[in-house]
């Protein structure tokens, strides 16, 4: 098992974990990744070095998710069918909690592969934003994902070998990365389950670089790009059901012409933007698929429509609430179903076509050149 710590310019905490982690004989070897900190910070990673750990460095800043999945290459590389855990660098992860959940990844025999989140309880002195932050990100995540999960946002992670190569196809370079991460977990043929850790913030969070406002919306991004589809088909929707209603005064054939509209342009804009599937390989499939989810959609449309509305209920009102009722559903059976990501092979990744395997290539020699790895050997 190997220790995998994401890094950007840390303090002290850092080599005074690699410290106790290799006292207390936790994984095999420490990676710790120095996402592009700067010169400011050698002494810090040359610090943790010489506790023992590895130390790999980016050139310049590229984000938390870049940092890990550089940690993970060297991994698969160097530690081949090693477990790994990932800590945080800012002190919070204590031990005996990274050695919790690298317990629980290695008595975990489970098939398929299962991811185990050091899940925080968030209870007693928690700052403010963390406490928002993660209460935000476990509703909007229970929406789009399906599962519950307590702590959304934890960096405690423990990670099965076989999942290693998937994890590198997940995109994101941020903090979006380990929210990617969990909403395509279970799409992707792996599971999830929670090990309880301390809450532990150090002088109220203060070394972390997580900005409220600006990381929160890269973490919901997949979230907010679908709500803005949503919001644009619903624009479209109810702008063509209210003209259709006047110009020929039968509801049932407003509410069917206005959603054979709407949907066309959420199909095109949820295909390219939301689930980002482009190019023509299975548009097919994927069209009938939201054919059938669409004429779903319109009967269960038909039936609110027409019940809340014989209520008394006006009709743009009975709208929103038949629109807010159906969005859930769509927006699971869409990412779950008719614009999932093709399972994994044995190797956990995904079959891809030539000119996407000539890119991917590419795209991971310029991620190799773009780094400066000194190999800082443990001291006696």
């Amino acid at each position: 098992m190997i220790v995998l710590v994401p890094a950007y310019q840390p303090g002290a905490a850092l080599p005074v974990l690699v410290e106790r982690l290799r006292r207390a004989d936790v994984g095999s070897d420490v990676v710790v990744v120095d996402d592009g900190s700067g010169s400011a910070f050698s002494g810090v990673f040359d610090e943790a070095a010489r506790e023992g750990a590895t130390v790999i460095t980016h050139s310049r800043n590229r984000g938390k998710g870049a940092a890990l999945k550089t940690g993970i290459r060297d991994i698969l590389a160097r530690f081949p069918g090693h477990d790994v855990v990932t800590a945080d660098a800012d002190g919070q992860h204590t031990v005996h909690d990274i050695q919790r959940v690298a317990d629980a990844l290695a008595s975990d025999v489970s098939h398929p592969p299962t991811l185990v989140l050091g899940a925080r309880a968030f209870h007693g002195t928690v700052p403010l934003r963390s406490r928002l932050g993660n209460s935000v990100a476990r509703r909007l995540f229970e929406i789009a994902a399906g599962w519950k999960a307590s702590d959304t946002q934890t960096g405690l992670c423990g990670i099965p070998a076989d999942m290693l190569p998937w994890l590198l196809n997940v995109p994101g370079e941020r903090f979006e990365y380990e929210t990617e991460m969990l909403l395509r977990l279970r799409s992707a043929g792996f599971e999830a389950r929670e090990v309880a850790v301390d809450t532990l913030y150090l002088e109220s969070n203060a070394s972390s670089h997580f900005r409220p406002f600006v990381d929160s919306v890269r973490v919901t991004a997949p979230l907010l790009v679908f709500a803005a589809s949503s919001l644009l088909a619903f624009l479209v929707d109810t702008i063509a059901l209210l003209v259709l209603t006047a110009l020929t005064g039968s509801l049932i054939g407003s509410i069917v012409g206005a959603r054979v509209l709407s949907a066309s342009v959420n199909f095109v804009v949820n295909r390219r933007f939301v689930f980002r599937r482009r190019g023509r390989q299975r548009i097919v499939a994927q069209g009938l698929g939201y054919t059938t989810l669409a004429l779903l959609l319109l009967g269960s449309n038909v039936v609110w429509m027409t019940f809340l509305t014989d209520l008394g209920l006006p009709l743009l009102a009975a709208k929103v609430v038949t629109e807010t009722v159906l969005a859930v559903t769509s927006y699971q059976v869409q990412r779950r179903v008719i614009f999932a990501r093709r399972r994994t092979g044995p190797d956990g990744r995904r079959r891809l076509a030539p000119s996407q395997e000539r890119q991917r290539s590419a795209e991971a020699l310029g991620d190799r050149m773009d780094l400066t790895i000194p190999r800082r050997e443990r001291t006696p």
